[in-house]
């Protein structure tokens, strides 16, 4: 089967383009990139002069490779001269995406003096004197620290801090558009987890919650641990809970739609890292009976020796009751849910032909998918990815801003399952059930009503569970 990858925004570009004023060259220059596989997206005029045009052409495509062919066979028309070719990603990033903004202005010096010596004196004796006032007299209040070490970065590997940081910035965009929470980037220069336990101890009075991000396994669970014993503040490991947030609200509708229950289902997991790790647990914990997790060896199970360390062994030990054993197609005959936390190419159409009845596939490989959805499309009955261009995008940004904003608004400990769980459950119930369908199972990351729902199902849940030092009186929390 020849599947055809959409042309997508992240691999946009613009072309300045110069041809001759006649009639029908701005066609020819259409169809050439039509015929390429390319998506115009927009056409500017630049300049018309009596016999040349130049214009500027945006463009999407498939990946890099296929930027560069759209360009080739631009450059192959005659009377048509590539100009330039901006890549509009890396535009975006130029400068760096962030800046830091005073509240209040300086126009004078009563303003400084407020603001600075002497008057912020009096702020600092306050803090002293009643602590829990730097929630209320600082940025503690709305702040919180995006800490990554740069060894899990996306699908690319171990960056290092540098590699990271467009990833952390664009993380901070995120948290600030969505739901107000002004976060900052720290990309720390090691690996050892001792050393980002310590300097993360040290950094937190300034902030009111800790993301950890992008933090390899089996570190990352350590790190998250030592934290949690150590810190007074939220820490929060989004690769880890934030995916198995997202996955069990997108799960919770596609059961609706195929008429089956969590605690009758088979689930096959690929991959054994951090998210894979905490979706597991909490599938576990909303009572799914026979869950197997498959890594590069393949099934985890009890007994086993290669590959191991001592997640793995929780989970052979919590996991695959029957003992499953081979690998993940040999794993995946008769499960009722594929939830892809690996890598691309994994599966083809007749390992989902394996599958049970209406099978539902989540293939969350990024920016490739452990198997097309166009390929998975004749025998899944429900289909979701981590991509934003195909529906049903599972993206750990329908939870974190909303589960930091819930955070700070009540001055949250810490976070517990019975929060994420609640958070589950109000992002699939944003989906009403006449709205529900194959294609619609998860609502979009731009949805206004997810930020508002995720927190106060965080703030009801903190202070059902008394992490919660206090109630917002601003938002209707009370239920």
């Amino acid at each position: 089967m020849q599947i055809t990858i959409r042309p997508s925004p992240s691999y946009s570009i613009t072309l300045r383009l110069e041809y001759s004023n006649k009639a029908g060259m701005l066609g020819r220059i259409a169809s050439a990139i039509g015929e390429a596989g390319g998506d115009i997206g927009a056409v500017d005029i630049v300049q018309i002069l009596r016999d040349r045009i130049t214009r500027d052409i945006t463009i999407n495509a498939a990946d890099h490779r296929h930027s560069q062919e759209i360009i080739r066979r631009l450059r192959a028309l005659p009377d048509v001269r590539v100009i330039s070719v901006s890549d509009r990603t890396f535009l975006m990033h130029i400068g760096g995406k962030l800046e830091v903004c005073a509240k209040h202005p300086l126009r004078n010096r009563s303003d400084l003096s407020m603001a600075y010596t002497p008057g912020v004196g009096r702020v600092c004796l306050e803090v002293v004197d009643n602590p829990a006032s730097v929630f209320n007299l600082t940025i503690k209040r709305n702040t919180i620290a995006i800490i990554t070490d740069g060894s899990a970065v996306l699908g690319l590997g171990n960056l290092g801090p540098y590699g990271a940081l467009p990833v952390m910035e664009g993380k901070a965009m995120i948290f600030k558009e969505f739901a107000g929470v002004d976060a900052f980037p720290i990309c720390l220069d090691t690996h050892d987890p001792d050393e980002i336990v310590e300097t993360t101890v040290r950094i937190a009075p300034v902030f009111g919650g800790i993301n950890l991000e992008d933090i390899a396994a089996p570190n990352c669970f350590y790190i998250e641990e030592r934290l949690r014993e150590r810190l007074d503040i939220p820490v929060f490991h989004d690769d880890q809970h934030g995916t198995s947030v997202v996955v069990l609200a997108a799960l919770y509708n596609a059961l609706k739609i195929v008429g089956k229950r969590l605690t009758e289902i088979k689930v096959v997991i690929n991959g054994a890292g951090a998210a894979a790790t905490a979706t597991a647990k909490l599938l576990l914990r909303v009572g799914v009976p026979d869950i197997i997790l498959c890594d590069r060896v393949g099934a985890i199970h009890r007994g086993r020796e290669q590959g191991m360390n001592s997640m793995k062994e929780w989970l052979a030990a919590n996991t695959n009751p029957s003992g499953v054993q081979g690998s993940v197609r040999e794993a995946i005959v008769g499960a009722d849910v594929f939830i892809g936390l690996s890598g691309p190419g994994i599966l083809h159409a007749e390992d989902i032909q394996a599958m049970g009845r209406d099978p539902i596939v989540f293939a969350m490989a990024n920016p490739d998918p452990e198997i097309m959805p166009e390929e998975a499309a004749p025998y899944a009955r429900v289909i979701a990815t981590g991509r934003s261009d195909y529906p049903n995008q599972i993206n750990n940004a329908l939870g974190f801003p909303g589960i930091f904003r819930g955070l700070l608004d009540c001055h949250a400990r810490q976070v517990n399952d019975e929060m994420k769980l609640a958070a589950a459950k109000a992002i699939a119930d944003i989906i009403k059930p006449k709205e529900l369908n194959e294609d619609y199972i998860i609502p979009s990351i731009f949805d206004k009503r997810v930020v508002p729902a995720v927190s106060q199902a965080m703030v009801r849940a903190a202070r059902q569970t008394g992490t919660a030092r206090r109630l917002p009186k601003h938002l209707s929390y009370a239920h």
